[in-house]
């Protein structure tokens, strides 16, 4: 049975206007700049410079189209200019779709120059002589190791690879013996399959000293004892003094654990940081500047707003001339709001930051991280009545330029936790005084985490033990004993 009723129910919808300004508040300055760019080329009736245009609208806002007939062709469409300059219209080529997706867009990203790592590498090989089928097999090796130069692969796995994808059918022996060669590729360390390995080739390139037979000996005989820094164990195994452990332990740490790191990078993406807002102290005051790349002058186009005056001077009005006529009013219109859209973006992101800047006053006058206060993007939503999600995507990729550095401006947010005295204290704070007692520690006998959380008891903060290890790991902090010196 079909039946019929009203339902009643109260919906928000983000116009595309507002979805776009949106998307342009989170962006930071360089993709700022490029969507400007972009819109640039896409709208001609967007201009940049010092000269405005307003009065088009005035000229047509109280427009009334008469009916015309031309010749025997009635136009029974008249141009209605105030549905054309109204907020709610936007023109049609920003509604289109298409089946691409934003990862699909052709972005113009600066690539740094050079040789690739693996090239690199490949290049090398060619000082060597090889048969056939140890070339392919020593180019596969090659190919294999990733950008930290290792070859994270079993001896069994490679040999499978090379016979289901490269055809060769070869043994393990032959395999080692062009794993020998690869390990004496530059970068020292290149191809190793585990860092054991890596520091052994690196050491077996050295001049040999004692220091140098030492380092090559606890490694290749007490690896899990050194990595672990188990040193007493060493000093009675190996018979040795403090002063010969360290001497050994000094040349290792000489050594590189990434091969690849200097050379893989050459063909990332060259990424820049440029800060969107500055802060100045003047005066023991606070100032704070946008960056003048947010802020462009931007203008709708004299030459369309001419085009438009020459359509209504003209007596003759032809159905080209109306179809053109709608066409510029529709770019007019796309200029007129993207331009209050960048006004809008800009006035956002200042008003958030300065409401940042002046919530965390005494970091930014001192620079001192323990006067961070807790801030959460709640405070500042409410401090602008604003909303969370607004805030968010200013701080979320925007950089502020400070006295002490350039900061990721969500960085300035932390939860909090209630000291001794009953105050509201930000976890940030809590984590650089735990650095900062990490670092002062007797690197002989490290602080451990339940020693570390009476400190910090003792200092005002009662944190438990499982939270002091918490922020140590986010700190990127090891336990006491792989701390540990001698």
């Amino acid at each position: 049975m079909l039946k019929q009723q009203l339902n009643f129910k109260l919906s928000q919808k983000l116009s595309p206007q507002q979805i776009q300004l949106m998307k342009l508040i989170q962006l930071p300055t360089q993709a700022f700049e490029q969507r400007l760019k972009q819109e640039m080329e896409e709208n001609p009736a967007l201009d940049t410079g010092k000269d405005t245009v307003d009065e088009y609208e005035d000229t047509f806002s109280n427009e009334n189209t008469p009916e015309d007939d031309y010749g025997t062709e009635k136009i029974e469409t008249d141009i209605n200019v105030d549905e054309y300059l109204s907020d709610d219209e936007i023109p049609s080529y920003r509604l289109s779709s298409n089946n691409y997706s934003a990862d699909d867009d052709d972005k113009s990203v600066p690539y740094a120059s050079g040789t690739s790592f693996h090239q690199h590498l490949v290049n090398q090989l060619n000082t060597y002589r090889f048969d056939t089928e140890e070339r392919e097999i020593a180019e596969f090796l090659v190919g294999s190791i990733d950008e930290s130069g290792y070859i994270r692969r079993s001896l069994s796995d490679i040999i499978d690879d090379l016979a289901f994808t490269q055809n060769i059918y070869t043994s393990e022996e032959k395999v080692e013996n062009i794993f020998k060669i690869v390990h004496q590729l530059d970068p020292a360390g290149v191809g190793a399959r585990d860092l054991q390995e890596c520091l052994l080739i690196q050491l077996d390139r050295k001049e040999t000293t004692i220091p140098i037979k030492l380092a090559t000996l606890l490694l290749r005989k007490s690896f899990d004892h050194f990595s672990k820094k188990h040193y007493d164990k060493l000093l009675v195994k190996y018979d040795i003094t403090e002063e010969d452990l360290k001497d050994a332990i000094e040349e290792i740490e000489h050594l590189n654990p990434k091969p690849g790191g200097a050379y893989a990078g050459n063909n990332r993406i060259v990424e820049h940081v440029v800060p969107d807002f500055t802060i100045k102290i003047i005066d023991s005051e606070l100032e704070l500047t946008l960056n003048g790349r947010n802020a462009p002058e931007l203008h709708v186009s004299r030459e369309y707003n001419n085009m438009l005056q020459g359509y209504k001077a003209s007596k003759d009005k032809s159905r080209s001339q109306k179809d053109a006529v709608m066409f510029i009013k529709q770019k007019l219109d796309a200029a007129k709001w993207f331009i209050e859209a960048v006004k809008q973006r800009q006035q956002t992101l200042f008003v958030t930051m300065s409401a940042i800047m002046h919530y965390q006053k005494s970091y930014f006058l001192s620079g001192d991280e323990r006067n961070l206060k807790p801030m959460i993007l709640k405070d500042i939503a409410d401090e602008i009545g604003m909303d969370v999600s607004t805030v968010s995507r200013v701080a979320n990729s925007k950089y502020v330029d400070t006295p002490y550095g350039t900061k990721l401006i969500k960085e300035f947010f932390s939860e909090s936790m209630t000291n001794d005295q009953g105050e509201e204290v930000s976890t940030r704070e809590i984590k650089k005084i735990l650095e900062i007692t990490i670092g002062e520690e007797d690197k002989k006998k490290p602080l451990t985490d339940d020693r570390l959380a009476k400190i910090l008891k003792e200092k005002g903060y009662p944190i438990a033990r499982r939270t002091v290890a918490k922020y140590r790991e986010q700190l990127d902090i090891p336990v006491a004993r792989l701390r540990k010196k001698i």
